[in-house]
């Protein structure tokens, strides 16, 4: 959906590459605070929307995570390995069918119930995704496979169960360095704090 803004006008976009994504540099005149107009540049990486999601059993206390390469990470002088909540691209499907069919592919877990409790764009400043958060509950009865991805797609995920608490703990830690992840981590450490359920 495109909505409107007087402060943008719109001049010229070019497709720099379309072989993975979307990347396009942006020509636009923009209407300053001060009445004065000014033209700018900026390029826009478009990968489209995705979901992610935050299992939580309200029994154990645990939280399901994945652990997967991120070539982005690897070569910013990370080793790659990130820590992460389940999440996929909409690829033309709802919200909640997109992250009902991932975390049932990368964890194994197929969930009955989940809950979106916010939206947000991750790095605005340069690409155009934006992001559905969900929470939901699992037990041990829910694991209908072992999970892993897609191997058609590349995903190689390791699946890692463990309390909310260490989870906490590994991101003061360095340990889960992947931004949707501690949002939804903190989340939940609110909610529980609060004495609220997470899912």
């Amino acid at each position: 959906m495109t909505t409107t803004n007087d402060r943008v006008r719109m001049i010229h976009t070019a497709v720099l590459s379309d072989d993975w994504y979307v990347l396009r540099k942006v020509t636009f005149d923009f209407l300053r605070r001060d009445g004065s107009w000014q033209r700018q540049n900026r390029e826009t990486y478009d990968r489209g929307n995705g979901a992610t999601i935050l299992l939580h059993d309200p029994r154990t206390g645990n939280v399901v995570l994945t652990r997967q390469f991120r070539m982005p990470a690897y070569v910013n002088g990370h080793h790659g390995m990130l820590i992460e909540t389940p999440g996929g691209l909409l690829d033309n499907a709802t919200p909640e069918e997109r992250i009902r069919a991932e975390v049932e592919e990368e964890t194994g877990y197929r969930v009955s119930h989940v809950r979106k409790i916010f939206e947000a764009f991750m790095s605005p400043g340069s690409v155009t995704e934006k992001l559905y958060f969900y929470v939901g509950e699992y037990d041990a009865s829910m694991r209908v496979s072992d999970g892993g991805g897609l191997h058609d797609e590349g995903e190689d995920l390791e699946v890692v169960e463990i309390p909310l608490a260490t989870a906490l703990e590994w991101i003061e830690r360095g340990e889960i360095m992947d931004g949707k992840t501690i949002m939804l981590l903190q989340y939940a450490a609110l909610r529980q704090q609060s004495g609220k359920r997470i899912a």
